[in-house]
């Protein structure tokens, strides 16, 4: 199953600062855009760190420790920033980045693993095209239901796993797909609901044998 990419989700419409970018340049651009981070490009457009809220907020308490345990790690790097004038300075390094070709499924995880709320993206020459967030990433379940369950059809029963299209009946309310119906012997329920929780936009799956399912839906199932 292919799901959509970050180049389908991604923003391309970044701002972004040079190195030499000043504090307070830096500080008037989140404020004017409404944005908590801006990326740090070099001379070829290529990602070299980040500049967020919180980097800039170092220049306000000076970078010194609070004696709480929490903070103590961060002692050293705070400090440095705490006097730094620009962007090469406040910004932290190297930036984490993403593919326009990764899946929404690798961007979310790495989101999720560096507990990051967006993603810059680069293009096949490392330069920067634009950023994807965790909002963008959710639109994957704005989807239609319509949508799903063709998808589903054609590409799960069908393409996947070489079934007819009308031999197992597919219902998608609000992404949650029920399936009813007969398996042939080399398809196992688990194998097919496997197969449909990769379709985007699905927020789960429930499979119903012939056996369990009512009158209607069974009499649907041998049409």
């Amino acid at each position: 199953m292919k799901h959509r990419t970050v180049r389908d989700l991604m923003s391309d419409a970044v701002v972004r600062v040079q190195r030499g970018t000043p504090f307070k340049e830096i500080a008037h651009l989140l404020l004017e855009y409404d944005i908590t981070a801006v990326p740090v490009v070099d001379g070829e457009n290529r990602p070299v760190g980040v500049v967020s809220e919180a980097d800039l907020l170092q220049k306000m308490w000076g970078g010194e420790p609070d004696g709480s345990p929490e903070h103590a790690e961060w002692s050293r790097p705070s400090a440095a920033k705490a006097g730094a004038t620009d962007a090469d300075g406040l910004m932290t390094s190297p930036a984490l980045c993403a593919r326009e070709d990764w899946s929404v499924v690798d961007a979310a995880r790495v989101m999720a693993r560096h507990r990051i709320k967006r993603l810059l993206v680069v293009d096949e020459d490392g330069r920067l095209a634009g950023v994807v967030s965790r909002s963008d990433l959710l639109r994957v379940f704005l989807r239609t239901d319509r949508a799903i369950r063709t998808e589903i059809i054609e590409e799960a029963l069908v393409k996947a796993l070489g079934l007819a299209p009308s031999s197992v009946q597919v219902d998608v309310t609000h992404g949650h797909v029920v399936l009813s119906g007969r398996l042939p012997v080399h398809v196992s329920a688990p194998l097919l609901e496997e197969h449909c929780r990769s379709v985007d936009g699905v927020v789960a799956v429930e499979f119903r044998p012939a056996g369990e399912t009512g009158a209607e839906d069974a009499a649907a199932v041998g049409s």
